[in-house]
């Protein structure tokens, strides 16, 4: 009989949306498929309506969750660079599906 581990995910859409979920993560995975690569400023531009704490927590959430790779080059001014990883390019075609969904949902509504 296996016991009851509380850390254990207990559901796989659980589990999913936990990673992704939230008013940024998706559309922040989404700016980085079509960009391949963004720096903070060009993400704080394409998420206009977040404030500079909460894409610094969304990107590193999504970093610790390795579905978002960053690269600090150390020079001077500071340069960090997000894209990506494979995990979260596996999350694209989904992404793609709802956002398709969303739009004939809106479409919908007019």
């Amino acid at each position: 009989m296996k016991k009851f581990i509380s850390n254990e995910p207990s559901c796989p859409v659980d589990y999913a949306f936990k990673r992704i979920g939230g008013k940024y993560k998706g559309r922040i995975l989404w700016y980085l498929h079509m960009n391949s690569v963004m720096r903070y400023g060009e993400l704080r531009k394409a998420l206009s309506d977040i404030t500079p704490k909460m894409l610094t927590q969304t990107v590193r959430e999504l970093e610790d969750d390795a579905l978002v790779h960053r690269k600090v080059y150390h020079e001077v001014p500071p340069k960090v660079e997000y894209s990506l990883t494979e995990t979260g390019n596996e999350l694209i075609p989904f992404i793609t599906y709802l956002k398709q969904w969303g739009e004939k949902q809106i479409e919908k509504e007019r």
